[in-house]
């Protein structure tokens, strides 16, 4: 057995996985958040939480903050990160899914999967009997929103109540910001291009949850309906779908370019953020992006916290206490086994 001792109560997920956010309520989102700040603050009591053991990493797409606050907040809190590039040999060409997500239960405790296709996700939590982590898929990035939504209370003290507003095509960052923003009392308008809004699945999602925490959920066609909102989103038009040329989508998505005007729209206290990387010129202005409203930068680095509040509550929960001693076992491995006793 391995004991540490921790400051920060932490509360068991009702999930094995977390694939889209939607698994989480808005409770365990603000656990999650409490604990990321907590460890934000004094990494200390946290930092032999995941010591003997191991978190595979599978790449099928580049990163630059994922990949190095995922290794960071592994190595801080005591474990071990193994990174595989699956750019070139994608999850499941050389042997089949299912065996490999059996092959990794076995010497793992967590993965964490980057991945082109969604369905990739589902297949590997299927397989594998340990906790799998969704960081970025084409339908969800739901590590981005909690770093979004962590970089928000820091700045106003709550999301509860704030009006957010993203201007874009309705993507994965898109669909992960109002779903978790909606869960947590935000009131949430998404303006996109007509043939680019959220897809009606995810909407649906969102609206359900807007409802039930008193929120509201708006989708426009209108830049102009960025007016009077704390918080202004945007992402790069580069994730637009294959078939669209860039000279179209630059004429498509000009007029929803985040300048100082929208900005002005929104308010004198807006602040501006983007999950990066950034075309200056494109869907922002330096003059925006590079301002002091501008903080990107406190979300990029908040994506190490929140994802070491994520990891702690996933791996290394227990239900009561304000000083818990929680003994990690090393094995066997396994979904069913992860949270101690």
């Amino acid at each position: 057995m391995l004991t540490t001792t921790h400051t920060q109560a932490l509360s068991a997920l009702p999930c094995d996985d977390v694939l889209t956010g939607a698994e989480l309520t808005r409770a365990q989102i603000e656990g999650v958040l409490d604990t990321a700040l907590d460890a934000k603050h004094d990494i200390t009591p946290y930092a032999a939480s995941l010591k003997g053991r191991s978190v595979v990493m599978l790449f099928e797409k580049p990163s630059l903050r994922t990949r190095v606050t995922f290794e960071v907040g592994v190595f801080r809190l005591g474990g071990q990160a193994i990174y595989l590039d699956h750019q070139d040999n994608k999850i499941g060409a050389r042997e089949p899914i299912l065996d490999y997500g059996k092959n990794l239960e076995r010497w793992t405790h967590a993965i964490v999967a980057r991945v082109d296709k969604h369905a990739t996700l589902d297949a590997l939590a299927k397989a594998a009997n340990v906790p799998v982590v969704n960081a970025l898929s084409d339908l969800w990035h739901p590590c981005q929103a909690l770093a979004d939504v962590l970089t928000m209370r820091e700045k106003f003290g709550t999301v509860e109540g704030l009006r957010v507003v993203y201007v874009g095509e309705g993507n994965n960052v898109c669909a992960s910001l109002a779903l978790t923003c909606a869960t947590l009392g935000a009131h949430v308008t998404l303006i996109s291009p007509p043939g680019f809004a959220l897809r009606e699945a995810a909407a649906a999602k969102v609206a359900e949850r807007a409802k039930a925490s008193g929120a509201s959920f708006t989708m426009s066609e209108d830049i102009a309906d960025a007016r009077g909102h704390e918080v202004v989103y945007t992402d790069t038009w580069a994730s637009m779908g294959a078939g669209v040329s860039p000279e179209e989508r630059y004429h498509v998505f000009a007029p929803y370019q985040v300048d100082v005007s929208v900005m002005r729209k929104a308010g004198a206290d807006a602040v501006f953020m983007h999950c990066l990387p950034a075309h200056r010129g494109q869907e922002v202005t330096p003059g925006v992006i590079d301002s002091a409203r501008s903080i990107v930068y406190d979300q990029a680095e908040n994506r190490l916290h929140a994802q070491v509040g994520l990891l702690l509550h996933l791996l290394c929960a227990e239900q009561a206490g304000s000083a818990v001693e929680t003994e990690v076992k090393s094995s066997p491995v396994g979904k069913a086994a992860r949270s101690v006793a």
